[in-house]
């Protein structure tokens, strides 16, 4: 299903789904913990009027899903012509507390005077399996309490007179038989029952009279603290102040972020470029992790999520942002990659939002040799990521210098030493992809960057001995860069030495295979390795499907719906094929790359992983921040001489 509107404030991430509820609640991080069911479950909005009451994902409501235009902040319509209602939403998280803030204004469509009452419904598991968790009515400060340790949650909320809901339910929910305490709304009334435990959900009722063709507005807020008393605080707060002003300030919070860009755009892409710069923001945990997805629905028919803090993702991720100036979040992530380097020098596969290493499904032995669980671009490319960082901020030398001293110089001794002798390619570690234990060309490439960026870092902050020996290491892997060229014309995806000496290659057609040596090893563009493996991908990965864009590589299986193609297109991969031909001095074929990715967007702005090779449909995450990454990327690329400002 995707989540198609994400809000967060670095602490505390909501992903609304496709009805424009909320499926995803994760706090105290972005990404952890998800406090909602996740599974198949999501909080629900009901109305009712003129004694019919109708849930808003029924099917019987026209649904428009979108953000502000530069803020983090959802611009959702929802009308019902039968009932002859129309709800506005405008939701964020607030800049200032750890609270979802849900503004609606209810639109009476009909021409009479009607009775309008509005119900929310609340679902969550903060316990496991919500099996231990308590959810009250507290009636002195007029709010429920959802509860277990130290997560708590209030619900409360007031129309902009101030009244505030006038009937409330609390009980079980998906336990003992019980399908959930929101059907005692179907009938307009709810019970006000004031306490249940276990598995618990409850529902809260907003009544309202609206004049024919009138409008009333309403603030629904879920705070999240550690503790009733913090959560109180914020509650009485905000009961007692302009609850406009908070997300006006918040809006104007969002947009002093995006004003700090220094680059320009014209107005074209303006808007996709906004956007994928907010979700990709989303994202990004003021703690240092960023999140490769917050859309949880994969876990629905899959063993785990994308809840993680992928070092490769991250990197790609903050590109873009370091590209338009936007610094925070990469020395934040910077922090993070540091803390959690293994004393050896590299980084592991993934880790959590908490810096605890996520889970893999690398094995620790390979036949009857012991390898290490890791991909090795994700270190290299951190690395270089860094270089990038100094180049595009030199003024923060200082904090580049220690990175250096605490960072850099043990990953880039680890990678320099990481290589076998008998091809002087780096060893094998998983590809970017996360399938393959092999030498690839994209980690070789990836690898050749690292050294040389951590280099060029030694000779600025006075360690020439060191830039020497990175120098050399990345030298001699480049010397045995053609290992991996096919006498076909084209780089291979890779290759494995095995342990009695022989070099077993992996012929396949990757699109990482032309983004590593084009992006990171600095062949000339006109290079006949290059046009040549871009000339294949053209003939066997682009358009090989009625859905267009670009396969990842040949007979890729990852969420293949259609088996008698070669695999799912993908944004990232169409797009590295986009700024490829940027750089190639053919905007055309770019500018069509772009284009298809454009159309892929959803309405909202958010971009996919991949999709359908027949219908285009969206598979696997959505948002994926690595495709809004490359769309930034693209766009700049594409952009570089635009005077307008974004």
């Amino acid at each position: 299903m995707g989540r198609p509107v994400v809000l967060s404030n670095g602490q505390m991430f909501v992903g609304l789904d496709e009805s424009g509820l909320v499926h995803d609640f994760y706090y105290p991080y972005v990404g952890l913990e998800n406090l909602t069911t996740a599974r198949s479950t999501q909080h629900k909005i009901g109305v009712w009027t003129d004694g019919q009451f109708s849930w808003t994902d029924d099917g019987s409501w026209s649904i428009k899903l979108d953000f502000e235009a530069d803020a983090l902040i959802s611009d959702i319509t929802l009308q019902n012509e039968a009932l002859g209602v129309r709800l506005h939403l405008q939701d964020c998280i607030d800049h200032e507390y750890n609270a979802l803030i849900r503004h609606i204004t209810i639109v009476n469509l009909k021409d009479v005077r009607r009775e309008i009452r509005l119900f929310m419904h609340q679902v969550f598991e903060i316990s496991r399996d919500g099996r231990a968790d308590t959810a009250l009515y507290v009636p002195d400060a007029h709010y429920l309490l959802d509860y277990k340790g130290r997560y708590s949650l209030l619900i409360g909320g007031q129309f902009d007179d101030k009244t505030e809901f006038d009937q409330y339910a609390v009980g079980n929910y998906g336990i003992e038989g019980k399908a959930g305490t929101f059907l005692d709304a179907e009938d307009g009334e709810l019970s006000n029952n004031a306490i249940e435990h276990g598995g618990v959900d409850s529902v809260i009722r907003f009544s309202t009279e609206i004049a024919g063709g009138g409008s009333k507005d309403l603030d629904y807020w879920i705070i999240a603290s550690s503790s009733q008393t913090d959560g109180e605080r914020v509650h009485f707060e905000f009961k007692s102040g302009a609850m406009q002003d908070r997300l006006r300030n918040t809006r104007q919070k969002w947009q002093e972020w995006m004003g700090r860009s220094g680059q320009t755009i014209d107005a074209h892409n303006r808007r996709s470029l906004q956007h994928s710069l907010l979700i990709i923001k989303a994202h990004c945990d003021e703690r240092g992790s960023v999140l490769a997805s917050g859309d949880s629905s994969i876990f629905n028919f899959g063993r785990d999520y994308y809840c993680y803090c992928w070092p490769r993702d991250a990197a790609y991720a903050l590109w873009p942002l370091i590209r338009l100036g936007h610094f925070d979040e990469a020395k934040q992530f910077f922090e993070f990659a540091r803390d959690t380097m293994h004393k050896s020098g590299y980084l592991m596969h993934k880790y959590q939002p908490d810096r605890a290493i996520g889970s893999t499904w690398h094995p620790l032995v390979h036949g009857r040799r012991k390898e290490l669980a890791i991909q090795e671009d994700e270190t290299a490319g951190v690395v270089f990521m860094v270089g990038e960082y100094l180049e595009a901020n030199p003024a923060d030398k200082n904090f580049v210098e220690h990175l250096f001293q605490t960072f850099v110089i043990p990953c880039a001794n680890w990678l320099s030493t990481f290589v076998d002798q008998e091809t002087g390619l780096p060893h094998a570690s998983y590809d970017l992809w996360e399938e393959k234990f092999l030498t690839s060309t994209y980690t070789v490439s990836v690898t050749i960057a690292g050294l040389e960026s951590a280099a060029r870092m030694a000779m600025f902050f006075d360690h020439p001995e060191e830039s020497s020996r990175w120098h050399k290491a990345a030298d001699s892997i480049r010397q045995n860069l053609d290992k991996l060229y096919h006498p076909d014309g084209y780089f291979r995806k890779g290759l494995l030495l095995q342990e009695n000496g022989e070099i077993q290659y992996d012929d396949t057609l990757d699109i990482s295979s032309l983004y590593g040596p084009f992006m990171y090893v600095g062949l000339p563009i006109d290079d006949e390795r290059l046009r040549s493996t871009a000339k294949q991908i053209d003939e066997k990965l682009l358009n090989s499907s009625p859905s267009g864009g670009v396969l990842r590589y040949e007979y890729d299986n990852y969420f293949l719906t259609k088996r008698e193609y070669k695999g799912n297109p993908w944004i990232v991969s169409t797009l590295w094929l986009a700024q490829y031909y940027s750089t190639a001095k053919q905007p055309e074929k770019a500018q069509q790359l772009l284009d298809w990715a454009l159309a892929h967007e959803l309405p909202s702005g958010a971009l996919s992983e991949q999709f359908d090779p027949e219908n285009g449909s969206p598979l696997g995450v959505t948002p994926l921040v690595w495709s809004h990454a490359e769309m930034v990327n693209t766009i700049l690329d594409l952009n570089k001489d635009a005077k307008s400002s974004v």
